[in-house]
Formats: structure tokens, sequence, C-alpha cells
């Protein structure tokens, strides 16, 4: 009788692996990068095309490999990094499993060609589908070369899951930041289609996360040193104004190696947690030194997740070590340094004193003008700092259509943030940011319906940098954002000219809401369009363009906003879905106060 069970052949055991090890070209990228870093490598040079679907290379000019390495280095299991179970808990090294080269060969057009350091020749050897085809001597450089062309060529169910080139290019980008960050002491060149993206020269911590992360967060970066027992933890935390939409920005690594983890991750939120808003994440680079004893990394192969024997311990050293910078507030400190006006030889610096008098009196009585762009309603240049309950006790404006925002009687303002309005025998009290919220969102709705978003040029352009995979979302849906009413052109690498704004953005934090824009495209899955996420996106920029807060206002502007209330459809709810206002009858005022 023939057994139902049966020992499935190599090659197939190969591809099953490699599911769980390359989902997609970067993971391809981390395996073969990760492999240069251990051997020792002081450069590492990948160049993709077509986003690493035709070709992924990695050249490094690490330790090499001799002919019989090369060869077992394609076995499964096969690894010079560990040799005992004992080894597993004193990980120095970055790979381990010896699954990656098999895993990647066996779904494509695999080459690795290498030579050890002091050898006179090298071996290349080419296998195809799990296959070896080809071993052969060759001349080359010391170090090695890996060629994968042809990804997923012969697993034809797993290509159909790939995205554009640009967005695998993307995620192959922000990869090789994450490792380059990670190892500032080496080279890094990352060339796409044959044009280079980034090359990052060797140097010190702070000068790498800015060439990767953006040159304008130079200034804003703080150290962290802090030692506790045989933990330590290093690097440098951006000041809470340098905040994104998504976790991407927080780099973490245990012992040299990124990982995500959910423990780590809650430390360095919990520092920010008195200097964030809910939703967005700082930008950090942590570097966590534990004995290595008491993390285990052998938990996924992918090695993003850890366990840490002591998980609370651990927890509180990253948080004191964050909040130890973040308590000093160093971003807000004055430099001391007093600056000389310049005097020509021979000059004097004099001035009257009635002229020095009639210029503070000019700077003490300046008001700047309220700018139109800044939003629908404006405090008047002459508005004061108010208190919690302002008198108004004023009717709403008059118009030929008196609508029911319009009829209202206006009793004044509470908080600066909330209008009291009377109508009838009620009580209307309106959240001023939640309205004006909902009328900006449905005049860009309407905008959008009639071809694109008003835009405001920018008189100067600006320059912007987007990480790797922003970049990719930006370039895929660079129409879409000029139907938003941002005008981008590209200017190499990850870096775009910003030229134009949405109008409703142009005095406020434009380049903050673009990225929250661009976290929302990538996320979208392959079921949804652009079309599905625009009211999200629309509502983000409403949410963005209108002052936050308290912000007084006068009683024209008040009886402006109720009546563009009426002209507003859904005038009830933000576009988040808050209410704008709340009723109480005068029945309701009564039994409080025991009149009923």
């Amino acid at each position: 009788m023939s057994t139902r069970i049966k020992i499935l052949p190599e090659h197939l055991t190969n591809k099953i692996a490699a599911g769980e090890v390359v989902e997609r070209p970067a993971s391809v990228v981390k395996e073969l990068v990760e492999n240069a870093l251990d051997s020792g490598c002081s450069e590492v040079v990948v160049e993709v095309e077509s986003g690493g679907k035709r070709l992924i290379k990695v050249s490094d000019d690490g330790c090499g490999m001799s002919r019989e390495d090369a060869l077992l280095a394609l076995e499964r299991h096969a690894t010079s990094k560990i040799a005992s179970d004992s080894d597993l808990f004193n990980l120095a090294t970055l790979g381990f499993r010896g699954e990656a080269l098999p895993s990647i060969a066996s779904v494509s057009r695999f080459t690795l060609a290498t030579r050890e350091r002091g050898r006179i020749e090298g071996t290349e050897i080419y296998v195809e589908g799990g296959r070896i085809k080809e071993v052969k001597a060759c001349g080359m450089a010391e170090g090695t070369v890996v060629s994968v062309r042809n990804l997923f060529f012969n697993t034809p169910a797993r290509l159909k899951f790939m995205k554009s080139a640009e967005t695998e290019a993307g995620h192959v980008g922000d990869l090789l930041t994450r490792l380059a960050i990670s190892r500032p002491e080496t080279r890094f060149t990352f060339a796409n289609d044959g044009r280079t993206v980034f090359r990052a020269l060797n140097g010190d911590l702070k000068s790498r996360v800015a060439a990767l992360l953006g040159n304008s967060l130079a200034a804003d970066l703080y150290p962290v040193e802090f030692v506790e027992g045989q933990t330590t933890v290093t690097g440098l935390i951006a000041k809470p104004e340098c905040n994104r939409s998504a976790p991407s920005s927080v780099h973490t690594y245990i012992n040299g190696r990124f990982i995500r983890d959910r423990v780590v991750q809650h430390a360095v939120l919990q520092s920010y947690r008195n200097f964030l808003e809910k939703g967005r994440y700082p930008v950090v680079v942590l570097f966590i030194g534990i004995p290595a004893g008491e993390v285990d990394v052998n938990v996924h192969p992918t090695k993003h997740e850890v366990r840490f024997r002591e998980q609370g311990r651990v927890h509180d050293i990253i948080q004191s070590a964050v909040e130890s910078v973040l308590r000093a507030t160093p971003w807000i400190k004055l430099s001391g340094v007093s600056v000389t006006p310049f005097v020509p030889p021979g000059a004097t610096l004099a001035v009257s004193e009635t002229r020095v008098a009639e210029v503070r009196e000019v700077l003490v009585n300046y008001r700047p003008a309220p700018s139109p762009t800044r939003s629908l309603f404006q405090p008047s240049p002459s508005a004061r700092p108010e208190p919690a309950f302002t008198m108004v006790a004023k009717k709403a404006e008059d118009t030929d259509e008196t609508g029911y925002f319009s009829s209202l009687t206006i009793i004044g303002q509470f908080n600066a943030a909330y209008i009291l309005c009377q109508g009838g025998g009620d009580l209307l009290i309106i959240d001023q940011h939640a309205a004006h919220e909902r009328i900006a969102f449905e005049r860009l709705k309407s905008q959008f319906a009639k071809g694109t978003v008003e835009s405001q040029g920018l008189l100067f352009p600006e320059p912007a940098e987007f990480l790797f995979g922003e970049a990719a979302t930006l370039k895929e849906n660079l129409n879409n954002l000029a139907l938003l009413g941002y005008e981008l052109e590209d200017f190499g690498g990850a870096t775009w000219l910003l030229k134009g704004v949405p109008w409703l953005l142009a005095g406020a934090d434009y380049m903050r809401t673009l990225r929250d824009i661009l976290e929302e495209l990538q996320n979208l899955g392959k079921s949804r369009t652009f079309t599905d996420a625009l009211e999200d996106i629309l509502s983000r920029i409403a949410c963005h363009s209108v002052v936050r807060g308290t912000h007084p206002l006068a009683a024209q502007e008040i009886s402006a906003l109720l009546k563009q209330m009426d002209a507003t459809d859904f005038s009830s709810n933000c576009p988040h879905g808050r209410p704008v206002f709340r009723k109480i009858t005068l029945g309701e005022i009564e039994r409080m106060f025991k009149r009923q």
C-alpha cells in the first residue's frame, strides 16, 4: 500500500523556503547586503533594473569565498556563522540561517562570482531555478558579486503580487537607507536603471543620517548617550517638530541589526508622549547595545522581530535614554552668541535717542496684516488675547435668503474655540474648528470636481528631500498630486522641487501635509485606487488648512462663518465625523437649575 505522506523534492522545499525569505526584490537586497556586511567589506554597491524584477546586483570588497565554500553556500542550512546551538544566543552577525542564497537561487537566474583574499583567481557559479548549471574560474577583484536576474520567473503566481518598478525600487531604497544608517563606516552606492540614486560616503552617524534622511534634519538632530549596566542606548533624535505620520521614521537597531519591535517602539513613543499629538511619530535613530544572551533574534526568517529576556527593563532604559535628551529641550536653548554690527573703519555708530525711541514705538505697535491665504477666517489686526468667554451679543448679518445658522443670535465665544448662539429657545455651541474644516473640505471637493484644486505658486521653489519609498509614490502619483494643487519637479534622486501648493495651505505647513498624503498613497492596496482615497486626502488637506486650538474671532468673522455653514452640505459634521455643533434646549437648561 502506498503512503500518502511523501518527502518533498529539494527544488520544492527551496521554493517553500523562498516564500518566507524572499517576499519582493527588497528582501533579496536585504539578504545579500547583510551577507556583504558580514564579510567585513568597506564598500557595497547595489544595482537594480526595473525595480529589481529584471536585475539585482550586489557587489562588495569583503573577504570573498573559495570555490569549495561558494558551492557549499548554495546548499540549504550551510553557513559559516554558527556551528552549535549555543551560537544562536551569541550572534555577532546579521545572517546565520544559511537559507538566503539557496532560496533566492531557487526562484531566479542566479550568478555568484567570488574571489577569496590572497587567491589568484575567483569562482563563478550559475544557477537557474535552484539547479547549478555551470561552475568555472573567473578573473575578478577580491570580494563577491551576486547577480539575480528574472526574479520569480518560475513562480508566476508570486510575480503577480509585485508592484510597479517605481514602488519596488522605492522599497529597495528604504531598505538600503536602514542598512546604511547602521554602518556609517561603510560606503554605500545605490543605482536604479543605470542612474545613481545615492552614494553615501563613510563618515560619522550624523552626516550619514543627514545624507539619507535629509540635510534639513541636520540642525535638528541631538545625540543620545545613555548607559545602564551592560545596556547602552546611543544615536540621534530629532526635535518634536520634525515628526511624521508613519512609524517608518523610527529607526531602531539591536546590536547593529535593524528591528521593528513593539516594546522598543512603545518606549520611544512614551518618551515623546508630552510632545507629539496622537498619530504622529518622531524621527529617531537609536542603537541599543545589549549582551547577546539577553535577546533572541531567532524569531522569524526576516529577523525583524526579537524577544528580550527582561522586556520591562529594556523598555524603561530606552525610555529613560530618550527622555534624558527631551527633558533638556536642547532645541529651545539660545546659542548665547552675540552679533556685533559691522562698522566701517573711521565710522561711528551715533544714532539719536529720539530716533531710537521712534523705532521702538513703531515695533511695539506693529501688528502684521492677516494673510488672505492662511485660512477662511483670520482675527482682525487689532485682535487682542481675550478671556475664556467673550461677549458679542450680535445677530448674524441678514442675507437675501437667511439660513438657519445665519438667523442665529450670536452670544459670544467661549475659550476662543467655541461659538455660542441662541436660536429661539435653544442654545447652540459650535466647534469653530470643525465647522471651518467642513467648509474647507466642501470647497476642495467642489474645486476637484471641476478639474483641479486651486493652487498657489511659490515665489521661490523649495527643495524637498523624501525617503525613497515616498519619492517612488510621488513619481507614480505626480498627476494626481497636481490635481490636488501640488506642483512638483524631479530634482534627482529622492529630492524634488516644490513649486506650488494648494491655495488653502499656502500659509500652513504644506510640507507636512504632503508627506501625510504620500503616506496615505503608500498604504493603498491593489484593491483601492486614488479615487477611493480621495475624500480622506481632501479631508486631511482641509484639516491642516484651518487654525487649530484657540483662535479669537471678531463678530463679523463669526457671521461670515455662519453664512458659509448655511451654504455647505453636511454642515452638521466635520469630514472626520465629529459633530460641528450641539444644541441645548431651554427645558434642559431649566432642569439643570431645578426650575422644572
